[in-house]
C-alpha cells in the first residue's frame, strides 16, 4: 500500500499536480545577501503550488533602483524600496517549459486580499514597468543564457505594435533561494499593452477586442477549415490547427462573440485559401495587417524559432471602428537562437516556416498554419520582408548593437554575481539539458557560442533576403534606417522650399516622377502603414 501510494504521488507530480516540496532547486543552500537585481520573495507557507489551480501566496519585491543594490536582509538594510507588498493569485505555468525543466515558471494575479476572502484583482506597477494585474515570472532553465525571451523582446519592441516589457530579478521562496528569473508583463489585454474594447453583443461592439492563439488542441479550440500544407502548398490531410481563445476566456464569451470570432478567422483563411488571394482588396490584405505578419516573422526567423507559428502564436482584432485586421504578438522565445536540439531547431542556414515536412515526418501534432506559406509566395509580402529587413539591420539589429544588448545583459547577470547563485542552486554547466544543441561548459561560453550564432544567423538572412549594408531603403529619406513621420516631415519641408533634397541621403522622389509633392508624401505613408 505504501509503494502504490509513493508511485501515484510520483505520477501526480510528474503530469502537473505540483511536487510536494514546490520543486526546491538543487541546492536548497545557496544564499542571497546583495544584487544589482530585484529580489522577489514569495511565500506560500509550504502550501503545494498547482499547475492550474491558482493558491493564495504573498509577495514583496526589493527594487531600490538601477544602479543601486538590493539586501535579502531587510532588518539590516531597513528603508530599502518595497515595490511591491501584498497578495497574489499564483500557480505554475508553461508546457514544455514546466513538464521539461526542473526550474518551474509562474503565473500569478496581483490581489487586494487572499483569495480565501474574496479578494480581487487589483493593477499595480511592478519593476517600473506599467500598472496591470497579470503577470509572468519566467524560469530560465534550458536556456543557460537566461536570456533569450528578454532579447527577443528589446530586438523587436521598436517595430511591434506591443511587446511584453521583462526584467531579470531573484526569487527567494518561504525561505529558499530559487535563483535567477524573468519578471514579465505577458500578452493581454490591458491599457498598457494589447489596448483592447470589451466585445460587445451586436454592431461595432461585436467585432472587437480578441486574443487568439495558435497551439495545441489541449482546451477548448476553434479547428481550422484548412490543413497545414507542405512546401508546395499540397495539404497533409490528417493535420489540423487549432485556436484557442485568450481573451476574453472562452467561458465568459456570449455564442455571438464566439461565432463572430470564429466567421472572422474562417473569413481570412477563405481569402488566403481563394485563388485571388494576392488581390489587394478582396484577398488576404483585407483581414490581416501585412506589417504586423512581417514584424512577427522576421522575429521568428532571426530566432529561428523551433516553435514559431504553430505554437504560442498569438494574434489579435480591436473593433472594426479601429481596425478591421488582425496583427501578431510576440511570445515565448526561450527554444531561439540557436538552443534547440530538434527539427534543426539550432541551424542558422534555413526557414522556420518551411518546417512542416520535418514536423509532419515526426508524426508531431502541431504544424505552421497554411497562412505563412501563402504569404511567402505573394510578391507584395516577400518584398514588404526585405524591406523591413533592410530598416532592421540598420537600426537595432546591426551586430553591433545586437552584441552590445547580449553583452550588457551578461553584465547584468554576473556583476553582483547572480548568475553564478543561479548555477550553485541549479548546476547545469557541462549537461545536456533538454533540448540544447550546444553543451556549454561555463556562462561566458555560452554567452559566446550565442553571439556565433546570432552573427552566423544575420549573414545568412542578409543573403537571403538581399541586404545591401550601402543601400538606402525605399521611403528612408533621413537615412535613420526607419520610414517614419521624420522622413514625411522631410519631404513637405522640401515641397515648402525651407530643405533641399541634397540636404537628405535618401531619394525624396520616391515615385521617380521628376518631382517631390504630395504623392511622395502618400507613398511614405503606405510604406508606414504596410500598405
Amino acid at each position: 500500500m505504501i509503494v502504490v501510494l509513493l508511485s501515484s504521488l510520483a505520477v501526480h507530480a510528474q503530469w502537473g499536480w505540483g511536487a510536494w516540496d514546490n520543486w526546491p532547486p538543487d541546492d536548497e543552500n545557496v544564499r542571497l545577501t546583495q544584487t544589482n537585481l530585484p529580489i522577489v520573495f514569495m511565500n506560500v507557507d509550504g502550501e503545494m503550488i498547482d499547475r492550474y489551480e491558482r493558491i493564495t501566496a504573498r509577495m514583496k519585491i526589493i527594487d531600490n533602483g538601477e544602479g543601486n543594490l538590493n539586501y535579502a536582509d531587510t532588518v539590516a538594510h531597513p528603508g530599502q524600496n518595497i515595490d511591491y507588498e501584498g497578495y497574489i493569485a499564483l500557480r505554475y505555468r508553461g508546457n514544455s517549459s514546466y513538464s521539461s525543466s526542473d526550474k518551474k515558471p509562474y503565473s500569478f494575479r496581483t490581489l487586494d486580499a487572499p483569495l480565501e476572502q474574496d479578494g480581487q484583482k487589483v493593477k499595480v506597477k511592478i519593476m517600473g514597468m506599467p500598472k496591470d494585474n497579470n503577470w509572468a515570472m519566467l524560469a530560465p532553465y534550458s536556456d543557460k543564457s537566461m536570456m533569450r525571451d528578454v532579447l527577443a523582446f528589446e530586438l523587436s519592441r521598436q517595430w511591434m505594435g506591443w511587446t511584453p516589457r521583462a526584467r531579470f530579478c531573484e526569487l527567494i521562496l518561504d525561505g529558499t533561494y530559487y535563483g535567477v528569473y524573468v519578471m514579465t508583463e505577458v500578452v493581454s489585454k490591458g491599457k498598457h499593452r494589447l489596448d483592447l474594447d470589451d466585445p460587445g453583443t451586436e454592431g461595432d461592439a461585436l467585432t472587437g477586442g480578441y486574443l487568439m492563439e495558435v497551439d495545441r488542441n489541449d482546451e477548448t479550440t476553434h479547428r481550422s477549415k484548412y490543413h497545414p500544407v507542405n512546401n508546395q502548398g499540397t495539404n497533409f490531410w490528417s493535420r489540423y490547427v487549432y485556436f484557442q481563445y485568450k481573451w476574453p476566456d472562452y467561458e465568459d464569451m456570449t455564442a455571438e462573440q464566439i461565432n463572430y470570432i470564429n466567421g472572422q478567422i474562417d473569413r481570412m483563411e477563405d481569402a488566403f485559401a481563394a485563388s485571388n488571394y494576392k488581390d489587394p482588396e478582396q484577398g488576404y490584405r483585407k483581414y490581416i495587417d501585412p506589417m504586423s505578419f512581417v514584424d512577427y516573422q522576421l522575429a521568428q526567423e532571426f530566432g529561428h524559432n523551433v516553435d514559431a507559428y504553430r505554437l504560442s502564436g498569438k494574434f489579435y482584432k480591436n473593433r472594426d471602428s479601429i481596425d478591421t485586421r488582425f496583427k501578431m504578438a510576440l511570445w515565448d522565445m526561450n527554444l531561439a537562437y540557436g538552443n534547440s536540439d530538434y527539427y534543426n531547431g539550432w541551424a542558422t542556414n534555413t526557414w522556420v516556416y518551411q518546417n512542416n515536412p520535418t514536423l509532419n515526418s515526426n508524426n508531431d501534432s502541431q504544424l505552421v498554419p497554411f497562412w505563412w506559406y501563402k504569404l511567402n509566395t505573394d510578391e507584395y509580402y516577400t518584398n514588404l520582408v526585405k524591406q523591413r529587413w533592410a530598416q532592421y539591420r540598420r537600426a537595432n539589429f546591426s551586430e553591433d548593437r545586437i552584441m552590445a544588448l547580449v553583452d550588457s545583459m551578461a553584465t547584468l547577470l554576473t556583476v553582483q554575481g547572480a548568475e553564478a547563485r543561479n548555477s550553485k542552486a541549479w548546476p547545469r554547466w557541462g549537461q545536456y539539458v533538454w533540448p540544447n544543441k550546444y553543451i556549454s561548459q561555463n556562462f561566458e561560453d555560452e554567452i559566446q557560442y550565442l553571439k556565433g550564432w546570432l552573427s552566423d544567423r544575420l549573414a545568412w538572412m542578409d543573403q537571403q533576403l538581399g541586404y545591401d549594408p550601402d543601400a538606402l531603403v525605399t521611403g528612408d529619406i533621413t537615412g535613420d534606417g526607419k520610414v517614419d513621420v521624420s522622413d514625411v516631415n522631410a519631404v513637405i519641408n522640401i515641397m515648402l522650399g525651407k530643405a533641399q533634397a541634397s540636404d537628405f541621403p535618401g531619394d525624396s522622389d520616391v515615385n521617380d516622377d521628376g518631382m517631390v509633392d504630395v504623392s511622395d508624401v502618400n507613398i511614405i505613408i503606405n510604406l508606414m502603414l504596410g500598405k
